[in-house]
This record gives structure tokens, sequence and C-alpha cells, in this order.
């Protein structure tokens, strides 16, 4: 059993680090695979190239685990939808068809994402039996936001698309849920072994509908991993003091903080957790000491509490390769 295994299943004190997008653009080996392949869909569905980028930072930096290179829009595209990736802007789906988008099956989405099971099943053959090796999906709200397009601007959505459209929305969670679900146990069989949700967009859910849209959602998909004896981390990004309702409502293995969470709120309130991450990715891009500064402050709030060393959001692609392993050995080598 992987040590990241037996840290959410047991929840006992131990060392672990991984970094959230520590395979991508900060790495001069991946911006050359990059550079070679413009579509970035077609390369998420590269088998070879896919778990070829997923060791690339293992290789490099030995992190205690390794996240399969892959992308939450995966999902929407095995569903259906054009899913294109704009340089300088980011994802661009086309329109949503609630017609289409119901006559969708089981086997079709599967084959569909085959190539990523099948470098899962590569990238487990290659990686060391003690690493994990973590899949992961989009929640259903944050999904639905690229889906529908609901995002007006950097932190705004359509709110009366979302409330005149409630019941179509209503349904399109459902279902959402019942292919993560699915998207899930396919990435398990192939050989990964945990399992991070991903609600990247969740601190933009009006606060009279967090338990609807993120809340519930995200527990039914956590009690399907339970099902499967497969430890869940969750990150529900930017709900700020929510996260104490979350944890209790949801019940995941543990709790991915992001940077605007102070970590000794999280001590205080997340109990009976393990906790994971919350250094804000932009401290890489600062001198030395204020990198090991910022570390040190999570390092000894969580000395004594099960915690995985990541960051609040994922590496930025200016990063330097250096500070990554300057971080990392840090980390290993505190004794503070």
């Amino acid at each position: 059993m992987s040590e990241l295994r037996k840290i959410l299943l047991s929840k006992k004190t131990c060392k672990s680090i991984w970094f959230m997008r520590q395979a991508g653009r900060y790495l001069p080996e991946f911006r050359k695979i990059r550079s070679q392949n413009q579509d970035f869909i077609k390369l998420c569905l590269n088998t070879k190239l896919c778990s070829e980028i997923t060791l690339q930072p293992v290789k490099r930096f030995d992190f205690d685990s390794a996240i399969i290179f892959s992308d939450i829009l995966m999902v929407p595209y095995a569903l259906g939808q054009e899913v294109k990736f704009i340089k300088n802007y980011g994802p661009e789906l086309s329109n949503f068809d609630f017609k289409k988008f119901k006559k969708n099956d089981e086997k079709k989405f599967s084959k569909k994402l085959e190539n990523i099971y099948k470098a899962i099943k590569i990238t487990r053959e290659n990686l060391n039996k003690n690493k994990s090796l973590i899949s992961f999906v989009g929640a259903p709200w944050t999904l639905l936001i690229y889906m529908l397009n609901l995002k007006k601007g950097k932190n705004e959505i359509d709110l009366n698309r979302l409330n005149h459209e409630n019941l179509e929305i209503d349904q399109i969670i459902k279902d959402l849920n019942k292919y993560l679900c699915i998207h899930i146990k396919n990435q398990i069989n192939a050989g990964a072994d945990v399992v991070q949700i991903f609600d990247s967009w969740a601190g933009l859910i009006p606060e009279k509908d967090i338990n609807k849209y993120c809340f519930l959602p995200n527990l039914e998909i956590v009690k399907f991993c339970k099902n499967l004896n497969i430890p869940s981390i969750c990150f529900p990004k930017g709900i700020k003091n929510k996260y104490k309702d979350f944890k209790e409502i949801v019940k995941p293995n543990c709790m991915s903080l992001d940077s605007e969470i102070d970590p000794m709120w999280a001590k205080r309130n997340l109990k009976d957790v393990v906790i994971q991450g919350g250094l804000d990715p932009k401290i890489l891009l600062k001198p030395d000491d204020e990198i090991f500064k910022a570390a040190t402050k999570y390092i000894q709030t969580f000395k004594d509490t099960p915690y995985i060393f990541n960051l609040g959001h994922g590496l930025l692609p200016e990063t330097d390769p250096d500070k990554v392993d300057k971080l990392i050995k840090f980390y290993r080598n505190f004794n503070g």
C-alpha cells in the first residue's frame, strides 16, 4: 500500500509531499512535449505521452505521489462537448445541448476516455509501489460553470441563467455525478489508488445554494469512493469558513486547503480529517528565505496533525523548477 493511501485511511501523522499541477507547464521537459503537441485534448489522450508527463516530476524531484496528467474537462469532452484550450485565454466549450447530453451512455463515455485508463495502467507499472498514483475529477458545480459558460468575469457567474434553468441544471448535476463516478471507478480499476475532487469554482456558489451545488454533489461522490474503499481528497476552493460545514457534511478522508484558509483556523476547526496543502503557489516566485518562512508556518502548524504538504492551488507556469527542488528538500530536512 502506498504511503499516501496509508495516511488517508489511517489518519496517522507522516511526511508526504506532492504538488497540484506538478506534471506540467513549469517543467522544460513538459514544454518540449507540449510544443510538439498543440492539441491539448489529443495530448491528454496520448497514452504514451500522458504516462511520460505524469512521471516527469517524480523522476526529477522524487515526489511521494504522482497525479495522472489529464484535465477535469475530459469528462465534458467524453459527454459530447467540443473542448478547446485557447492560448492566453483558457478553455472554451461549444454550446451546451441538453437533448444531446441526455443521449450519452456509459459504454461510449468510457470508450472515449479509455486511453487515459491505459495511461494510468502503464504509469502504475512504472511507478514505485510505495508511491500513490492519484486520479482526479472536477466536481459537478465546477464542470457546470464551464459546460454552460456561466462565468461572466473572473469572479462572477450568470445568476439569471442559474435561477431560470433550475430544473435542467438539477438534472445535469445528477447525470454528471453518475458519469464522474464511472470515470473514478475506471481510473481506480486501471491502477490509481487515491482520488482528488476539484471543486475549483465552489467559491462562486451563492450562499443559499451551497448545500445543493457543493456539499450534496461532493457527498455523493465521496460515498461512492468509500464504497470502493478508495480514499478521497476534496478541494472546495474559495468557500472560506464553509470548509468546516463541508467537512462535517461530506466527510472525505482529506480536506485540501486553498491559500485563503488560515492554517491555525484549519487546525482548530477541521478535526478528524487529514489536511493537505494551503501554501500559496505565488510564494514560489519569491526569494528562498520567503519560501522557507511560509513553508515553516504550515509545517509547524500541522506538525502533530495528519498533514500532506502541498500547495493551495496548482504550480504556476512561471515557477522555477529549482525553487520546487529547494522547497521539497527544505520540507524533507525540516527538524524544527
